[in-house]
């Protein structure tokens, strides 16, 4: 029983411990779906790889913290208006953090509307 109880609870912690596999992951796909919104919109571009990459940290990390604190998920298909409007300020946000990332208002709201849509065909997490 003891075991049994022990084996729980290891488990139980390393579920709540940060996955750094699962962190990658979520970059990946924050990169490829934020340089494929980059792409389609207008008002929006990214000058380098290196702008791209920073770029889907500083949106993991954005959209992290904003989950953690509203509880508001940050995709426009995650929780209605509220995470499509979270997720265009966090990619307008990026633009001060990042250099070498552009983005309109304009750009943003249509960026976010794409994330939605690609991170709904891609397999995981992008915002």
């Amino acid at each position: 029983m003891d075991n049994n109880n022990q084996d729980r609870n290891r488990t139980e912690h390393r579920d709540n411990d940060w996955d750094v596999g699962q962190m990658l992951i979520r970059l990946l796909v924050t990169a490829v779906v934020v340089g494929i919104a980059a792409f389609l919109t207008p008002g929006f571009s990214i000058n380098s790889l290196w702008s791209l990459i920073l770029a889907a940290v500083v949106i993991a990390v954005l959209d992290h913290l904003v989950q953690k604190f509203t509880g508001v998920e940050a995709t426009p298909f995650g929780r209605g208006i509220a995470g499509f409007v979270v997720a265009a300020i966090i990619l307008y946000a990026t633009k001060f953090i990042v250099p070498g990332f552009n983005i309109t208002i304009f750009g943003a709201i249509i960026g976010a509307l794409i994330i939605g849509i690609v991170d709904a065909i891609i397999p995981g997490k992008a915002m």
